[in-house]
């Protein structure tokens, strides 16, 4: 069904850290963008409790009430599973608080929006996944097993059937012959369903012991390893979503300031500048260093005019280098 002829929510993650500031860019970057969007945007907030060692929950009040002022609603969630010993597991226990059987997108709070949310034909029915990702996981050791072995392994522990999943264009034992997504954005037809599946596959790839996977990190990339897993067992796949749209012209991953400057597009620069201008969030932004001295000292610019945007370095490591050598590495 066609986004345009069917609501859904968008969820995002807050929390006492840099991540509250990127949740208020979030947010303006949707009103600003998509001024269409007619669901609601949840930003998930993990409560204390025994998983944290410090309150992890947003209580700078004017954070609080920019997200307010942006129409962005806090949803409070327990961490049972995951908590501060993996972060990125906020993503998949947020879920559950959540709306059941209400569309969601779940989108990294480093994300803005860029373009019109309503131009994205999301067919909640199968889900999807970003498709911007690297070869990060596995990591086939000296002594095996190599990429099959370790992704058949996973398939046949859940009861996944394993051949539909392949890229046949692809080579043998190349990474992206196998199904891989990365977690910047997912989205399916219920977020409890979506959310439990997540839950069980991450939980048990983390404690059990399967033999495959001796000798493979999983921090940060067990999120990933199960995302693929999950998409598949629900009925998606890598292309249901035209290119070009997420992670294109509407909505952009930035990871990290610097690199934003270095490497993101015109639009991508004039979308954060614009929508960090007003007061209200002004106000709140420049209490975070980078994004002081980034977007409202001008040093983001600076960066900007080091490189080539048709010309980058092929590896980010390299990217860095040059942006840390001139000490605007900010973070």
């Amino acid at each position: 069904m066609q986004a345009d002829r069917q609501k859904f929510n968008i969820l995002i993650i807050g929390q006492n850290n840099r991540l509250q500031y990127e949740a208020v860019l979030f947010a303006a970057s949707l009103r600003h963008s998509a001024p269409g969007f007619s669901g609601r945007l949840f930003v998930g907030v993990p409560q204390p409790g025994p998983r944290w060692s410090q309150d992890p929950s947003i209580r700078n009040e004017d954070v609080l009430k920019a997200l307010k002022q942006l129409d962005a609603e806090i949803l409070p969630f327990s961490s049972e599973v995951f908590g501060e010993s993996y972060p990125y597991g906020n993503k998949i226990e947020a879920l559950a608080a959540l709306p059941a059987g209400e569309p969601f997108v779940f989108f990294d709070t480093d994300t803005l929006i860029t373009g019109d949310l309503a131009a994205v034909p999301f067919d909640f029915d199968r889900p999807g996944a970003s498709q911007k990702v690297e070869g990060t996981w596995p990591k086939p050791t000296l002594y095996g097993p190599g990429f099959d072995g370790i992704w058949r392994a996973l398939y046949d522990r859940f009861g996944l059937e394993f051949q539909s999943s392949i890229d046949s264009t692809q080579p043998a034992e190349y990474w992206r012959r196998y199904l891989y997504f990365n977690a910047g954005y997912f989205f399916y037809k219920c977020p409890r369903q979506f959310g439990a599946r997540f839950l069980d596959y991450a939980r048990t790839i983390r404690d059990e012991e399967i033999p495959a996977l001796t000798g493979q990190n999983l921090d940060p990339w067990l999120d990933q390893a199960a995302l693929a897993l999950v998409i598949h067992a629900l009925g998606g796949g890598r292309d249901v979503l035209p290119a070009g749209l997420l992670d294109g012209s509407v909505s952009c991953h930035y990871r990290l300031f610097p690199l934003l400057y270095a490497r993101e597009s015109d639009r991508v620069v004039e979308v954060l500048e614009t929508v960090a201008a007003p007061n209200k969030v002004k106000k709140v932004l420049k209490n975070y260093d980078p994004l002081k001295r980034l977007v409202y000292h001008g040093k983001g610019a600076k960066i900007r005019a080091m490189f080539d945007r048709d010309n980058l370095p092929q590896r980010e490591q390299a990217i860095r280098k040059v942006i840390k050598n001139k000490g605007l590495w900010l973070r």
